[in-house]
């Protein structure tokens, strides 16, 4: 029960991982520009959502790793 629990947060974990890596801005300003993270100049530096969103990214990539390294322990 404890590991169909795991896999479901891990596969959450997954999928949430690839959209919030997907709204970050690259050269071009991204996805994540359509939401208001173009009104200030690249000179000022990353804006508040962007912010966010590395925030955000970091913890799904920690629940993550997490979760693959406990279902390793589990499947052996």
């Amino acid at each position: 029960m404890l590991t169909i629990l795991i896999v479901v947060v891990h596969v959450i974990a997954s999928l949430l991982l690839i959209t919030f890596i997907l709204f970050h801005a690259g050269r071009g300003g991204g996805v994540s520009e359509m939401f208001g993270g173009g009104m200030q100049s690249q000179a000022m530096g990353s804006t508040v959502m962007e912010k966010n969103l590395d925030r955000i990214t970091v913890i799904t990539a920690i629940v993550f790793s997490a979760t693959t390294i406990l279902l390793a322990f589990r499947l052996q």
